[in-house]
């Protein structure tokens, strides 16, 4: 099991992004993170969260510590959101944001690639959309431009 690289992350409460609209619109991604991670029966509360990277209104990387509600649960969570179907990570194989985010968008891009060749989507990722071939298409495009334009400079986290 893979430890958390603590360097990676920062308190929630200290999430600055590169304007204050910046700010703001990955505060909302944190909002939006915390929503969907406590949906979930197996997490009782959140206890504390931290921002790893992000950019406004596209996409952000938050690790959350968590109370689990069931036996096997991590303390643990990486939740990915944005402007892309949100999804949470195991800490096992991702000890910072990158290798959750590029964990993330394999599992994606595995769901993508089923979903075109109508395969059984309930071996993939649960993803909440409608597995059209628009969706699909707009969905491998982000892939596309995270791993290109984001996942690139950091190389050095990838390789931890």
């Amino acid at each position: 099991m893979f430890k958390i690289n603590w360097d990676t992350v920062v308190p929630s409460e200290q999430l600055k992004g590169d304007s204050p609209e910046d700010t703001a619109l990955l505060n909302q991604l944190l909002d939006e993170a915390r929503a969907f991670l406590s949906a979930f029966r197996w997490c009782a509360a959140i206890k504390k969260s931290y921002f790893g990277f992000g950019v406004g209104g596209i996409f952000g990387v938050f690790l959350f510590e968590i109370t689990p509600n069931a036996n096997g649960v991590d303390d643990f969570v990486w939740v990915v959101v944005g402007d892309l179907p949100p999804l949470y990570i195991a800490i096992d194989e991702a000890p910072n944001p990158a290798c959750a985010l590029d964990i993330y968008l394999n599992a994606m891009f595995d769901w993508c690639e089923t979903a075109i060749n109508e395969g059984d989507l309930s071996k993939c990722p649960p993803v909440d959309v409608e597995p059209s071939p628009e969706i699909v298409s707009a969905l491998m495009g982000r892939i596309e431009f995270l791993r290109e334009e984001i996942l690139v400079h950091y190389k050095e986290q990838l390789a931890q």
